[in-house]
């Protein structure tokens, strides 16, 4: 039988794309590990990002580095594929002439066709998994955007926003269950917009209800939820469904009303300010991760000043932030230029981080006592690695938990009570009840 490895590149969107294609090669291949560079495969794929400048870069080094394991007899075929091929399907085979096919982030279907197996129907739904043994799976519920963020690629390359039927998300949750997943994380370019194509209206909300019918699924966390619009029946759902995380990713990008017109966000200041207020007055105990910008078009030092008392004003417990980049060919490449200094985004986006560290750190510690219910994600030199319901994987923190217990291995995928008993800016130190 011969052998294919992919190399997974970027989001956890793309390792849904990797998981579908594997299930279809299955079978028909033997799968090797990711990170098994030594063993000779007869097709080595790439699964490419094209977002940001950083993750071009990366994705481009690892194509070379596959080129270079095809040279030292490694891999047959090399194959790229994903969202950096789709942005540059032109450029790229001049570029890089050594690999064999190019295909893009809409062509997913062709990447199992070029190794010869044409997709089939019946394991649409199904999924390879890349890391053995999680509890927690990444569930795509719609690929591209409608959107027009300034600043963002994402439409250019993946295009417009489209559904999966309901059914075939629920048939795709209930063989993930099958497998030990005990959480699933909804993810999407735009989450909240989820059922509008194929349904007239927003069905996050119903979809979360059909999810949380499936015995074996514990948790469900929304992940990348858009602030303009957000669907109110879905806010009922994370306040009253047992199943459904008191968690919410919701990218708000800044705060400033002129950086907001110019980002196309849909929303002004007042307009989020409001938004929050209902997220903790419906949901008391929820916690919020977001994402911010600094250095965007527009963004002076009263604006940046301006972001930094709103964290200090919401305080989110949870918060990502990157330098602005400009994209080519975005609305903003086109019409703004790309004034704030590199020097002066790093500046601020260090000291946007810091102050986030100390609202961090003091959430972690108000939770110093209590006694959470956790996930174990892993077990690792005599610790069990978990995360409660505040933790998002990848993203968050995690609890560890000395493991005073025999075989503590068996506990991985399963979930425990633990007593927190430390904790730091980022991670928590916990005993098992």
């Amino acid at each position: 039988m011969q052998k294919v490895r992919i190399i997974t590149l970027g989001c956890s969107k793309n390792t849904v794309d990797t998981e579908h294609i594997l299930a279809q090669l299955e079978g028909s291949f033997e799968i090797v590990p990711e990170g098994d560079d030594r063993t000779p495969v007869d097709y080595l794929l790439l699964n490419t990002c094209g977002f940001i400048s950083d993750a071009k870069e990366e994705s481009i080094q690892a194509v070379l580095e596959a080129v270079e394991l095809k040279k030292r007899g490694l891999a047959g075929k090399v194959i790229a594929f994903g969202c950096l091929s789709q942005r540059y399907a032109a450029e790229m085979p001049g570029l890089i002439p050594e690999v064999d096919a190019w295909y893009g982030a809409r062509d997913r279907d062709e990447v199992p066709r070029a190794l010869g197996v044409t997709p089939s129907a019946e394991k649409a739904t199904r999924r390879y998994p890349t890391a053995p043994g999680p509890a927690y799976a990444f569930l795509k519920i719609s690929e591209g955007c409608d959107r027009r963020c300034s600043y963002c690629a994402i439409p250019l390359i993946r295009g417009k926003h489209r559904s999966v039927p309901m059914e075939a998300l629920v048939e795709e949750a209930e063989m993930l269950a099958a497998k030990g997943v005990k959480e699933l994380i909804l993810i999407a370019q735009d989450s909240t917009y989820y059922g509008l194509d194929l349904y007239g209206e927003r069905k996050l909300a119903e979809l979360i209800r059909r999810l949380s019918a499936i015995d074996r699924i514990e948790w469900i966390r929304i992940h990348y939820s858009y602030p303009d619009g957000f669907p109110l029946d879905t806010l009922d759902e994370i306040a009253t469904n047992p199943k459904v995380c008191k968690y919410l990713d919701i990218p708000l990008q800044h705060i400033a009303d002129g950086v907001l017109s110019k980002m196309h966000r849909g929303i002004d200041g007042a307009g989020t300010r409001a938004l929050v207020r209902r997220l903790r007055e419906t949901v008391p105990d929820v916690v919020l991760r977001t994402t911010m910008i600094v250095g965007h078009p527009g963004e002076g030092e009263a604006e940046f000043e301006e972001l930094l008392d709103f964290l200090r004003e919401v305080r989110f417990e949870r918060l990502g932030a990157f330098t602005y980049s400009e994209e080519e060919d975005t609305y903003d490449a086109r019409h703004y230029p790309d004034e704030v200094p590199e020097e002066e985004k790093k500046r601020r986006l260090d000291a946007l981080m810091s102050l986030q560290g100390e609202i961090s750190l003091a959430f972690n510690q108000s939770r110093v006592g209590t006694v959470e219910r956790v996930l174990v994600d892993a077990y690792s030199d005599g610790v069990l690695v978990c995360r409660s319901r505040c933790e998002s994987p990848e993203v968050d923190g995690e609890i560890l938990v000395k493991a005073d217990v025999p075989a503590p291995e068996a506990l991985v995928g399963r979930m425990i009570d633990v007593r927190i008993d430390g904790a730091d800016e980022y991670d928590l130190i916990a005993s098992m009840i």
